[in-house]
Parts: C-alpha cells; sequence; structure tokens
C-alpha cells in the first residue's frame, strides 16, 4: 500500500513564484460573510452565515447593503439563476429559500425528511435543477424549481458528510464525502449514486472541481493533497501541497485555462496557491492582506476572470487571475 501511495505521489518541481491581485473589502456586517456569488450585473452576493443576512456587494461603489433572515436560518452558501433570483441553503432551518430582489420576497422550499436538516452546498445544472449537499444528514438532493419537487438520495456510509459539489459536462453531480475517503456522484436520471475510493483511508476531500476535461480534482484537507480523479478509470493522482501535509487546503476553484486554485488555511496568513495541470506543478503563491482566518469556497467569473472569496475576518475580496 505504501509503495503504491508513494507512486501517485507528485511533487510540485519548482516553488511557486507567481502572485496574483488580490484585494479586499470589509464587510459592516458582523456575522461570518460567506460564499460570494457574482449576478450578470456585476454585483457581488454572498451570506451571512452567523448574521442571519442575505449581503449584496457592488465593487464599482464599494457600498453594501443585506437581507435580513429573522428565521435565524444560519445561510451556508448561495447561488443565482438565470432570472437574478438568489438561491441560498437555510443551513440551521432545513430548508432552501428563493429571494426575488425585485420584490424581496423570498420563497422556502423546506426539505421532505426532517433528517435532512442542514442543507450546505448548491449548484445548478443546465436544465435549472438546483443540487445540493446536506452534510450533516447525510444527503445529496436535488430541487426543481418549477414544480418544487425535493428528491433526497441518502449515503450508505453513516457520517459521510455531503460536503462541496460541482457538475461535469454531462450534468453529473459530483461531490465530497467529507467524512470518508470517497467521492461520489449521481446519475442525474436515474439518482443511482457512484463511489470513488481515494488512494488512502485517511484522506477527506473538502471541496471539488472539474475541468474541461471531466477530471475531478480535489483538495484533501487531512493530508494536504491536491487530487486529480479520472471517474472512467478511478485512477487518482496527488499532489503535495506547497505547505506540505499540514497545510490543510480548503476553498478551491478553476479558471478558464482549467488551472486549479486552492486556499490553504494552516499557514496564517492564509495562502491562495494556483496549479497548473498541464506542467504539473503549482505556479501562484499569494497571502491573503487580511489574513483571513479560514477561506471555505470560491467562485470564478468568467466574465471578468476574478475569484471571489469571502474571509473569516469578516471581508469579501476578490483575485484576478493571470
Amino acid at each position: 500500500m505504501r509503495s503504491a501511495l508513494a507512486a501517485l505521489l507528485l511533487l510540485a518541481a519548482a516553488a511557486p513564484t507567481v502572485t496574483v491581485d488580490v484585494k479586499e473589502w470589509p464587510v459592516p456586517f458582523k456575522g461570518h460573510p460567506r460564499d460570494p456569488f457574482p449576478d450578470a450585473a456585476g454585483t457581488i452576493w454572498f451570506v451571512g452565515q452567523e448574521g442571519h443576512y442575505l449581503g449584496r456587494f457592488d465593487p464599482k461603489t464599494g457600498k453594501f447593503d443585506k437581507t435580513p433572515l429573522d428565521d435565524g436560518a444560519g445561510p451556508h452558501n448561495l447561488v443565482i439563476d438565470a432570472a437574478g433570483h438568489v438561491w441560498f441553503s437555510g443551513n440551521l432551518k432545513g430548508y432552501i429559500g428563493e429571494l426575488d430582489p425585485a420584490s424581496g420576497r423570498i420563497k422556502r422550499y423546506p426539505m421532505p425528511n426532517p433528517a435532512a436538516r442542514d442543507p450546505h452546498t448548491l449548484v445548478f445544472d443546465r436544465a435549472g435543477n438546483l443540487w445540493f449537499t446536506v452534510q450533516f444528514g447525510n444527503f445529496v438532493g436535488r430541487l426543481q424549481p418549477k414544480t418544487g419537487d425535493v428528491r433526497l438520495v441518502a449515503m450508505p456510509t453513516p457520517g459521510a458528510r455531503p460536503y462541496g459539489i460541482v457538475l461535469d459536462s454531462k450534468g453529473r453531480p459530483f461531490f465530497n464525502e467529507f467524512g470518508t475517503s470517497k467521492i461520489g456522484s449521481l446519475d442525474p436520471v436515474t439518482m443511482k449514486l457512484e463511489e470513488y475510493a481515494l488512494p488512502s483511508p485517511d484522506a477527506r476531500s473538502r471541496r471539488i472541481a472539474i475541468t474541461r476535461d471531466d477530471a475531478v480534482w480535489f483538495v484533501d484537507y487531512a493530508r494536504g493533497r491536491l487530487g486529480r480523479l479520472d471517474p472512467a478509470t478511478r485512477q487518482v493522482t496527488e499532489h503535495l501541497m506547497p505547505e506540505g501535509e499540514g497545510s490543510l487546503p480548503y476553498a478551491m476553484a478553476v479558471d478558464d485555462h482549467d488551472r486549479l486554485w486552492a486556499v490553504e488555511t494552516s499557514p496564517q496568513p492564509n495562502v491562495l496557491v494556483g496549479f497548473d495541470p498541464k506542467a504539473g506543478e503549482f505556479f501562484a503563491r499569494t497571502p491573503f492582506p487580511s489574513g483571513a482566518g479560514t477561506v471555505r469556497h470560491m467562485v470564478f467569473d468568467r466574465r471578468t476572470r476574478e475569484i471571489w472569496f469571502g474571509t473569516d475576518h469578516d471581508t469579501i475580496g476578490r483575485a484576478i487571475v493571470p
């Protein structure tokens, strides 16, 4: 087993040398701002997880405002649909919410099973269906906004902790099972679950991304690695993060050149690193100006070539990809 893992471990050939332009804005509302998402006009929406609000930020003016969630929803993540409606996970109240920014009205879609108590991370497919993870409830689900129908798939492993979720080119959702050493996927038609074992039983993948070749990339939070899963062959290759096994890589994103970006959260300040799959090496390293505390989720905006993120130091920020 040890020799097989060693064969899979590919170390970067050179230390990262490129730095990127990172800027952060202090959020005037306390309460753990996180998971920003740009709308069609370039406005950045985000959640205040502990402050129980949906936030909005205009990068052009620097203005912030918010929509309070008076039910103590503990919003965890949000995404925006084609109509500009903001969808968020009511992590503490067991529902997914839909905000119409024009009217300010919020519609709630409760989970059909009370055990699915904590919707986590959301992603839309091309048909407009909303896929999501339920971490401690141990489900992955699909919400069809046209009908309000919610379908849940229970994870067979207790404590699998479905976490990050992304879609491949065929519309298949892939997701981390943070409580296990597996990556999961669902057939979007049959909802059949497929699981892929990672090389080490100690692996704990936390966030996930997919490149244009449908390779599944992930960060191994427990072992300090960036990994690549080929779903067709089930082969996994790994790259040790620049800060090593204790780097605690967390947030990640993929850009329009299929380069991977990940945040090492053990160093203080946190460090944004870039990895080029073609060269097989890390090429960029940039500390966060605020220190960040922890960066938990990032989104790449293809229109502006910017990565948006929130930090535990109550900032919203962006990194301009070179």
